[in-house]
């Protein structure tokens, strides 16, 4: 019987456990779910996946009960800003841990064509530019834990719905109720109580469920 040195036992013991944690870490490093804090601290945004495609909606404000005054869309004008979209619809690029899509910019009320790509496992580094030049760009930080792939992303074009129930699409005017399962939003800044989280799993929203469905 073959022995091994206890030593060399011991060393691939241990590089077998970095590797892992290694394999972990770059796993985690490339998510960009989960809740982020914007840079200049207002909002938070959840990002998760919703039928193959990042999308990130506002699920938290330091001064509640905001509007999308400035969107172009008259119709839209009066809409909560809380639980509106702002990554819209973000494919991974081939090859590379970043998400392609666009982004709504709020407080002029435009859509950019833009980038995500996390850094690390706590920052999130957002780019949008117009037309493809004047880019500019910030850094969110995590607030929130990754977020698992939702039940409602089987539900995508051409699958068949779960038994028991249809699936269930939550439009604007009725808000989602809370989502036992969701991660709960990180703590507020300090001077603001932390809120309970009302927008839930975001694949339910009405403006992300007609994608998705």
């Amino acid at each position: 019987m073959l022995h091994c040195p206890r030593n060399i036992v011991k060393s691939a013991f241990f590089l077998s456990v970095f590797l892992l944690g290694t394999d972990i870490n770059t796993a985690l490093a490339a998510d960009p779910t989960g809740d982020w804090r914007v840079a200049d601290g207002v909002a938070n945004i959840r990002v998760a996946q919703c039928n193959g495609s990042m999308w990130g909606v506002v699920a938290w404000e330091k001064e509640p009960g905001g509007r999308d005054t400035n969107n172009p869309d008259p119709a839209k004008q009066s809409r909560p800003t809380l639980a509106m979209p702002i990554l819209l619809d973000m494919k991974k690029k081939p090859g590379a841990d970043s998400w392609e899509g666009q982004v709504y910019n709020a407080k002029d009320g435009q859509t950019y064509a833009s980038t995500i790509t996390p850094h690390g496992t706590d920052q999130l580094e957002i780019q949008g530019c117009v037309l493809g030049f004047l880019c500019g760009g910030e850094t969110w930080t995590r607030v929130g834990p990754p977020i698992p792939s939702s039940p409602s992303n089987s539900m995508a074009k051409g699958a068949p719905a779960p038994k028991g129930a249809p699936p269930k699409t939550v439009g604007a005017a009725n808000p989602p109720a809370p989502n036992p399962s969701a991660p709960k939003t990180a703590g507020s800044p300090k001077g603001h109580a932390p809120t309970a989280d009302t927008v839930g799993d975001i694949c339910l929203l009405g403006d992300i469920a007609r994608f998705a469905h």
